[in-house]
């Protein structure tokens, strides 16, 4: 039996390309880029007026992010506890503050080591952030 398994989550949104949302390779489990994307493909943190004004939240999308990401882990009986490392990519530096606001609310200095970078954009002008993670959570626990 091998020791990976991959992973599309029922109930989250699908992955806009081929690849799962968790991958375990033995004791750790690798969290795809995650957002703050609903099933049904509306995001978290979006308002737009009818106007056409948008206002995007980075505080309801990283709750958004976390939160996914949580979920995800469930599917292999982890939760964000078992979280070692976190890379975060943010839209705009600006931002920096609000993220880090809402990821104190999940993780303090006990938790995993994190990389936040900015990038140019993501995969819909809406996303502001994208965070990726790695868990440790052997399977004879």
């Amino acid at each position: 039996m091998s020791n990976q398994q991959s992973t599309v989550v029922a109930g989250k949104a699908k992955p806009r390309g081929c690849f799962p949302h968790i991958k375990r390779a033995g004791d750790f489990l690798f969290v795809s880029g995650t957002s703050s994307r609903r099933p049904d493909n509306s995001f978290v943190g979006v308002k737009v007026d009818a106007m056409g004004t948008t206002n995007l939240d980075i505080r309801a999308q990283t709750r958004a992010v976390i939160e996914n990401i949580r979920d995800i882990l469930a599917c292999e009986n982890a939760g964000l506890k078992d979280v070692v490392e976190i890379s975060s990519f943010l839209v705009d530096m600006n931002d920096f503050g609000g993220y880090n606001e809402v990821y104190a609310e999940y993780f303090d200095e006990t938790g995993p080591t994190r990389t936040t970078v900015a990038v140019h954009q993501l995969p819909h002008p809406h996303l502001r952030i994208e965070i990726k993670a790695i868990a440790y959570a052997p399977l004879n626990r």
